[in-house]
């Protein structure tokens, strides 16, 4: 009875490590924490390669870096000042000067990762910041704002702002190469006990026949939503869009459908429908920021994930984690463990998960509660590609070409051709390797057999002795990462 105990706890454990093939591993980088402030370009920029370093290692194939986080600029912009997020002081350029957002896409190119510049798209300035530069909207058009708990709000009731917002994101998909543009749960600001909005006064006059003003703030984001959306895939259209709203969309005692939550909801609260954009395919991506616990009584991890599983399907649901959340508590089934394998057992349950994006990337990076040694040892051990997206482009590229490993001064190197393709569906930009023995089937579902994913058309090989054989096999990934047949080769190492 014993060894039959055994064997299912090793087909158990086997189970919950298999490796995704398809996920997104992501994680935030944010500077409105003030972490870089003032830290200058060099040292910025070795902090940010050690921890795109450890996020690689940990297997993140997507960062998402925060450019826009009070309508300023982590990247030269014509339209709004420079950040004091990166230099201390808004408007002011860094010195020596660089473009964060563009050198983050090469580094995370570089890496094989994805970059989606992730915008804020009403904050106008956060409560530390005292002293706005000449260009900043709110100098220029301080009628499009309102102030509230500190915080200046471009007004969503106002036309002009939907458009300027729009025009800021398609000058940065116009202009840099970026994967994906990503915005995260401030839409109108989170209520302060005992304020007001001051934007009656605007709905009275522009209601368009709605009665409530609940009702008349969700479409005034609805509009921008749709317009947004449009915009980036009018530009290119191979740009993911992707929200992370807040955890809970509303509770059961507010709707029907709602979850067996008690907290703040996005419908009710930031008047964020974000099940009617999924609905209406306003986004490519969703990432629900579901920071809470397995256990917590207002808002639990296990009801939650269920939920959004249920209901926001019609796009790939990627979870919203917090990190040191995770490892502070203990699993409720098994209290000598922190909560990430449970966390992660429910992701495998759950079919319409398509990922995790890490809160936050320096806390994977610092290791907090042995995370990021989970997700390299374990969890995301071999590559994954990003989830499928059909409803951009469903076509694969052709297969590679002319696949054969030739010596080299740098040793043995698998080298092939690109496939033949016009325009961006076709395009190859990246290449899966796949490694076989002898006795093994060729079978690229298998994700543990991935051995690279690269923007390059070569990998070196593991050379030995030239005594053992192996089936390499490259496949060809469009920019939506759409995968061709496969090409066998075969070596000795």
């Amino acid at each position: 009875m014993r060894k039959v105990f055994i064997v299912l706890l090793a087909l158990l454990s086997l189970t919950l490590s298999a490796q995704q093939k398809r996920e997104m591993r992501g994680a935030w980088i944010q500077c409105v924490n003030g972490q870089f402030q003032g830290m200058g370009t060099q040292k910025m920029q070795q902090t940010l390669s050690y921890q795109l370093d450890e996020l690689q290692k940990d297997g993140c194939n997507l960062i998402i870096f925060q450019v826009r986080p009070e309508c300023d600029a982590l990247y030269e912009s014509s339209i709004e000042p420079w950040s004091r997020f990166l230099t201390g002081r808004q408007g002011q350029a860094p010195s020596p000067y660089w473009d964060p957002l563009q050198w983050m896409i090469d580094q995370c190119h570089r890496r094989g990762m994805e970059l989606h510049a992730w915008i804020n798209p009403y904050r106008a300035r956060t409560k530390t910041t005292t002293v706005l530069a000449p260009n900043h909207i709110k100098m220029r058009k301080p009628q499009n704002c309102f102030e509230y708990d500190g915080l200046t709000i471009l007004n969503p009731g106002i036309p002009e702002n939907r458009d300027y917002i729009c025009e800021v994101a398609r000058d940065i998909v116009a202009r840099y190469d970026v994967d994906g543009i990503h915005m995260d749960d401030y839409f109108y600001p989170y209520p302060a006990a005992g304020q007001q909005m001051p934007d009656y006064q605007l709905f009275q006059q522009n209601s368009n026949g709605i009665k409530n003003i609940g009702d008349w703030r969700r479409y005034n984001v609805n509009l921008f939503i749709e317009q947004f959306y449009k915009t980036v895939h009018d530009t290119k259209p191979w740009v993911k869009v992707g929200i992370s709203p807040f955890g809970i969309y509303r509770n059961k005692k507010s709707s029907a459908i709602g979850s067996n939550t008690n907290g703040l909801q996005n419908y009710d609260d930031l008047y964020a429908d974000i099940l009617l954009w999924v609905n209406n395919g306003w986004l490519d991506y969703c990432v629900p920021q579901i920071y809470w616990e397995i256990g917590n009584k207002a808002a639990d991890y296990d009801t939650l994930i269920r939920w959004w599983s249920q209901y926001a399907a019609g796009r790939p649901l990627v979870i919203g984690e917090d990190v040191e959340r995770t490892v502070k508590y203990t699993d409720p089934q098994n209290p000598s463990s922190h909560q990430l394998p449970a966390k992660m057992r429910l992701h495998n349950e759950l079919p319409a998960v398509k990922g995790t994006v890490l809160w936050y990337a320096k806390a994977t990076v610092d290791n907090v509660g042995n995370y990021g040694s989970l997700l390299r040892e374990r969890y995301w051990r071999t590559p994954a590609l990003q989830p499928a997206m059909p409803f951009i482009d469903g076509k694969a590229p052709k297969k590679v070409r002319k696949v054969k490993p030739v010596w080299t001064a740098d040793g043995y190197v698998l080298f092939w051709t690109a496939p033949k393709g016009k325009g961006w569906k076709d395009e190859a930009t990246k290449y899966v390797v796949y490694r076989f023995g002898t006795k093994e089937k060729v079978n690229i579902a298998d994700a543990g057999k991935i051995v690279a994913i690269t923007t390059q058309p070569f990998l070196k090989l593991p050379y030995d002795d030239g005594k053992t054989k192996y089936t390499y096999v490259v496949t060809a990934l469009d920019r939506l990462q759409n995968e061709s047949g496969a090409v066998k080769k075969k070596v000795k190492l």
